[in-house]
């Protein structure tokens, strides 16, 4: 941890500033590119800031620098839907980036709900959850918390029922509990896929103070979440590859699943699964004959890598 960590700006209320927010979505999305990226000359000249000016920028969008200059400031009340599409074209944003400018923009007016509310999980959902039993499986909330999980989840990724509930949280485990950093073998991979799944979260709830609370802390206590925090990259995955150390067991390859719940969009259920016949689907069933008790049997353990 930094002696003099960079502040996370916010409102009084605690909420992340929606103008803010969309001032640095934009300023970095233009930064990433080239004159060459988007078919504009570079004649060579010094470029005071990296990535295309803002004159540049403007001209692609087709709209008056003076417009486009406004909106990086923040001023996104009175924009489009069209403007705001030539402009995520400009930028060659991808879908979740449109999204997540959209929302920055112009953002849905929702009914208050108490800071405190609690996620809570149906008890048929909780069933399913057990009756899955070849790989982990995992419900997950707004910010990264972890609601509900079954059995196999436990004993690949450590018995979360020990942890107090606001510690269900991925950002939480990934940047502030050492262990994880060895789980992952891809630690930065997993990192950068946390943050970028907490940006799109941010940008469709700026008002939440819990997860401003939660990015507060974590800016604090985290100089490799400081970094990725500043990128304002977003994106969801839903499918990929996850490759982990386990202590017990040694290498996994996982595949990953996720699917939003049909009733409830910011609850994902993310499964994970070996290929028959793999090492991995091997290591599986030995950690399923073990249970919770193959996390217990390797917390001694001792992490190969710091905590970031």
């Amino acid at each position: 941890m930094d002696e003099y960590p960079e502040p996370v700006h916010e409102p009084a209320d605690g909420a992340l500033d929606p103008r803010a927010e969309l001032s640095e979505f934009l300023r970095t999305r233009r930064a990433r590119l080239k004159p060459e990226d988007v078919g504009l000359p570079d004649f060579g000249r010094h470029r005071r800031v990296p990535g295309l000016r803002r004159e540049e920028l403007a001209q692609l969008a087709g709209v008056s620098v003076g417009y486009y200059t406004r909106l990086e400031q923040g001023n996104g009340q009175y924009v489009s839907a069209e403007v705001l599409d030539a402009i995520a074209r400009a930028l060659r944003l991808s879908d979740a980036e449109h999204a997540h400018l959209t929302h920055l923009a112009k953002p849905k007016q929702r009914k208050k709900k108490p800071a405190g509310r609690t996620q809570r999980v149906r008890g048929p959902l909780r069933t399913l959850l057990d009756t899955m039993e070849g790989g982990p499986a995992i419900l997950v909330g707004r910010r990264g918390d972890i609601l509900a999980w079954n059995r196999m989840a436990a004993a690949v990724f450590g018995d979360w029922a020990e942890l107090p509930e606001h510690e269900r949280n991925w950002a939480r485990l990934v940047f502030l509990r050492p262990e994880y950093s060895d789980l992952f073998v891809d630690w930065e991979d997993k990192a950068n896929d946390v943050v970028a799944q907490l940006r799109l979260d941010a940008g469709s709830h700026l008002g939440d103070p819990r997860l401003s609370a939660l990015v507060g802390e974590l800016s604090v206590k985290s100089q490799e979440f400081r970094r990725l925090w500043a990128t304002h990259d977003v994106k969801e995955k839903c499918h990929g590859i996850q490759r982990l150390h386990h202590p017990l067991v040694g290498e996994l390859d996982l595949r990953v699943e996720s699917f939003r719940q049909a009733d409830d969009h910011e609850r994902m259920l993310v499964t994970y699964h070996a290929d028959p016949g793999s090492p991995s689907a091997e290591a599986l069933r030995l950690l399923a004959s073990w249970g919770t008790d193959a996390t217990r049997a390797g917390a001694g353990t001792p992490p190969a890598r710091t905590a970031r």
